[in-house]
Parts: C-alpha cells; sequence; structure tokens
C-alpha cells in the first residue's frame, strides 16, 4: 500500500504553473518566434553578435510573458493606475531633462537610461480598459470625452520628443480599447471620411504640397520629408529616398520562392539599411520571396485571430477591452512595418514582432502577450 503522504514528483509541482495556457496561443508565439530566430540568423551572421543578442532577448521575453501570464487578469487591473501614473511622470522628466540622442529626446537616466514611451504602450490599454471597466453599463458620451483626454496626454509628450511612430502606436493601443466600448460609427465614420479625402488631395497635389519652400505647419520638416518621399521615392534615390527603394527592390528580387536561405544579395552586399531592425522584412522577402511571405502573414493572422477569440470569450468586459486592443496592437505593428518597407507607409520606425532586433520592444512585446496569456489562463480555469 502506497504511503498517504508520498512526495509530489518534479512534473506534478511544476504542472500546474503550466495549466490553463493558451495552445493555440503558444503554438503562434513559438512558431512567429522561430521564424524571427531563423531570419535574424541568416541577415545577421555576419553582422557581430545580432543573432546571440536577438536569441537572448527572445528568451528574456518568453520569461517575461510566463510570469506575467501567472498575473490574474483583476491584478492586471489594480497596476493600470500606478503604471499610468507612473509613465506620465517619466515623458514629463523626458521633457524637462531627458537625454537626447539624434536630434530626438527620448530618454531619461534613472540610474539606467530607459525610455518611457515603451512604457506606455503597455500603461495605455491598460488604463482605458480600467476606465471602461468602472463605467460599464452607464457609460455617457462624458465618458468618452475622459477616456480621450487620458490618450492625449502621453501622446502629446511622445509626439514633443519627437517620435511619430510610437505616438501612432500608444495612440492606436487606445484607440481600440474606446472602439470596443463601443464608440458609436458616427463618431467613428466622420474622421475617417476626412483623412481618407486628405490623403487622395494629398496624392494629387504632391508637387505643390512638398515643394521646398512649404510649409506644413503641423509637421516637422523631417515628418513632412518622410511623406513626400513615400509619394515620390525617385526625387532623392541616393539619398532620402534610398532605404525605400532598396527595400521594394530587395523584396522584389526575391520573386516567388526567394533565394534561398542566407543568399540574399541585397541583403548581405548591404544595399539594405537596418537590415536587422526596421527593415528586416526587405531582407526576408528577398530570400523566402513571395510563398515565405505569405506564411509569415499567415502566422501573424493565426496569432490575431487566437488573440481576438479570447477577446470574445473573455470574462470580463476589462479583459475582453484589454485582449482586443493588446491583439491589435500586434497586428499595427506588422502591419506598418511591412506597409513602410514596401513603400506604402511613410518610414516611422516601427520593428516588426518577433523579427526585428531590440530588447526594450521584445521586452513589450513578451508582457503584452503575457497578459493576452493571463486572460486565456482566467477564461480557460474557470471552465474547468
Amino acid at each position: 500500500m502506497a504511503a498517504v503522504f508520498d512526495k509530489p514528483t518534479l512534473l506534478q509541482r511544476v504542472a500546474p504553473v503550466f495549466q490553463g495556457f493558451d495552445g493555440p496561443l503558444t503554438l503562434a508565439i513559438l512558431l512567429l518566434g522561430g521564424l524571427g530566430l531563423m531570419t535574424m540568423y541568416s541577415v545577421g551572421f555576419d553582422h557581430g553578435t545580432r543573432f546571440v543578442s536577438h536569441s537572448r532577448n527572445m528568451l528574456l521575453a518568453l520569461g517575461v510573458l510566463f510570469v506575467v501570464a501567472q498575473v490574474p487578469p483583476q491584478r492586471l487591473m489594480s497596476l493600470a493606475v500606478p503604471l499610468y501614473v507612473v509613465g506620465v511622470a517619466l515623458l514629463l522628466a523626458v521633457f524637462l531633462f531627458g537625454i537626447e540622442k539624434k536630434g530626438a529626446q527620448r530618454w531619461v537616466n534613472l540610474g539606467v537610461v530607459i525610455q518611457p514611451s515603451e512604457l506606455m504602450k503597455i500603461a495605455m490599454p491598460l488604463m482605458l480598459a480600467w476606465w471602461f471597466q468602472r463605467r460599464e453599463g452607464q457609460l455617457k458620451p462624458l465618458d468618452f470625452g475622459v477616456a480621450a483626454l487620458l490618450l492625449a496626454v502621453p501622446a502629446a509628450f511622445i509626439l514633443k520628443q519627437p517620435d511619430l511612430g510610437t505616438t501612432l502606436l500608444v495612440v492606436a493601443s487606445g484607440l481600440f480599447v474606446i472602439f470596443f466600448a463601443g464608440l458609436s460609427w458616427k463618431l467613428i465614420l466622420p474622421p475617417v471620411l476626412i483623412a481618407g479625402v486628405g490623403i487622395v488631395i494629398l496624392i494629387l497635389m504632391e508637387p505643390q504640397w512638398c515643394a521646398p519652400d512649404v510649409d506644413w505647419k503641423v509637421l516637422r520638416e523631417y515628418q513632412r520629408q518622410r511623406v513626400c518621399t513615400l509619394l515620390d521615392p525617385y526625387k532623392d534615390p541616393l539619398g532620402k529616398g534610398f532605404h525605400i527603394i532598396q527595400g521594394m527592390i530587395a523584396i522584389g528580387s526575391g520573386g516567388v520562392w526567394g533565394k534561398g536561405f542566407m543568399q540574399g544579395t541585397q541583403t548581405h552586399l548591404e544595399f539594405i539599411p537596418e537590415r536587422t531592425t526596421d527593415f528586416i522584412y526587405a531582407a526576408f522577402s528577398e530570400e523566402f520571396g513571395l510563398m515565405g511571405t505569405l506564411g509569415l502573414m499567415l502566422a501573424f493572422i493565426f496569432l490575431v485571430v487566437r488573440g481576438l477569440m479570447i477577446a470574445l470569450e473573455a470574462p470580463t468586459f476589462f479583459s475582453r477591452l484589454l485582449a482586443g486592443a493588446l491583439t491589435l496592437n500586434i497586428f499595427v505593428y506588422a502591419f506598418v512595418n511591412m506597409g513602410m518597407v514596401s513603400g506604402i507607409l511613410p518610414v516611422v520606425g516601427v520593428p516588426l514582432p518577433f523579427v526585428s532586433y531590440g530588447g526594450t520592444a521584445m521586452v513589450t512585446l513578451g508582457i503584452g502577450l503575457g497578459m493576452l496569456m493571463s486572460i486565456a489562463k482566467s477564461k480557460r480555469l474557470m471552465q474547468s
């Protein structure tokens, strides 16, 4: 007869920690992580220690994901206000005495140099999801106005740094929460239509708008140049248009099946700028072609669809809003990066999730996916 108090095995003790992990979401993360490692090895094998560093960053992100996934959504909700307040305070510190690099003041030294705008990518959807959770069942137009104010304050600080790319990502993360909270289409369609008409007018009047003596007022000169370069990169093919042109050449030269693993000529002859960071999608497309690109897109679509399913099944209003915003954030990251490298969007310095090199961005991604996994776990554990 077995002893009543048999000592549990290591597997029995560890198993509860993994209980409730969402299988499809885990598969999507591992698939994209594997594609990212393979791509970084190919484009970075002759670029110093990027592959080793990227592997370390990915392991760190997975560790962060695992830890955050253990935090229940109720606890995440209690962290929303402190994280938001700290984030805004740090953005104010950047504005007052931040560190300037290459014309941008985005960092602050607190013993270690940090970029507070990265924190807001997580704090913003958390804060707005917390706000709408408190107002659930009694939402009024004023509540959406308060949410817009909560979004506008950090966005204004980040835009002032200047950092247009991060501003767009933070604003998008907040707008997704506001949309999922039930913002009326009557308020959504007018600005969308106005923006669409403005884009058409800008394209048709590109020679007039992009003349050297024209001042756009609302945008800085480098931001104006990025938009004008997008409209016609061949006006300055060896200067401001070089990045976009070389990216499109690399994507086109990959053909249907690509040039092969580690065989990209545009990549390894260093025609592609920032080949391990912002423009890594061009290097991937050159080596793996249309079929590889479609596979990468399908992997992202799989992750986004699974994330939205988790949002639909989430047990609370807060969880639904947060899961939906975090999922669509990843979609925006991927869409903007692929779009800017392909020449359909301005170059704004947005990394490709899982694939681009970067420590802070990878950890931020790990935190966001950890929150999504936490929401998925809470639903599965409630059902078991």
